[in-house]
């Protein structure tokens, strides 16, 4: 269980995280986590993939009278992609702002280094499943009536099954 309003609703963990780490953000890199969690959107599938903001670097004032400047968008990106970036600046400076909501980025800078994604991660395979085990299978989940629960449940338990190794006589 995620956690509970004080009505005794549920609450998803995405919020609470949320809650958690959108101040640590602002504190520790001036950005928002609903920037990093809309760079997508924001920079387009091609480029989101092998790039991600880092932190917004906000120009020291003096003095309170000093005029707002812009601040400067770190992004963290891989090889070739920082290429792509330098040509589409001008663009995702135009759409961040616009995300914001107030002309806050003026400038980007682009810092290349390794971003991490677990999508490259090849899918585990298993073993097919013997005819006494598929038999078995469709037997347990064969009583329920909804289509798609049925045809889910039967797909973890062949994956569940097909972990373990075969029983050899």
């Amino acid at each position: 269980m995620a956690g509970r309003t004080p009505y005794g609703n549920p609450v998803p963990v995405s919020d609470l995280a949320t809650k958690i780490l959108d101040p640590v953000l602002r504190k520790r890199a001036g950005i928002s986590i609903g920037l990093v969690q809309s760079w997508e959107e924001i920079a387009g599938p091609r480029l989101a993939s092998r790039s991600r903001p880092e932190k917004i670097q906000w120009p020291r004032r003096l003095h309170e009278d000093d005029p707002f400047e812009p601040a400067v968008l770190v992004i963290a990106c891989e090889g070739m992609a920082a290429l792509h970036l330098q040509h589409e600046t001008g663009e995702i400076i135009n759409r961040v702002n616009a995300f914001l909501g107030f002309t806050a980025i003026g400038r980007i800078r682009i810092v290349q280094k390794p971003v991490t994604t677990d999508k490259g991660r090849p899918k585990p395979t298993f073993r097919p499943l013997t005819a006494a085990e598929q038999t078995k299978l469709s037997s347990t989940v064969g009583l329920i009536e909804d289509d798609g629960l049925r045809a889910s449940l039967e797909r973890l338990g062949a994956t569940i099954l097909g972990e373990r190794k075969s029983k050899t006589p």
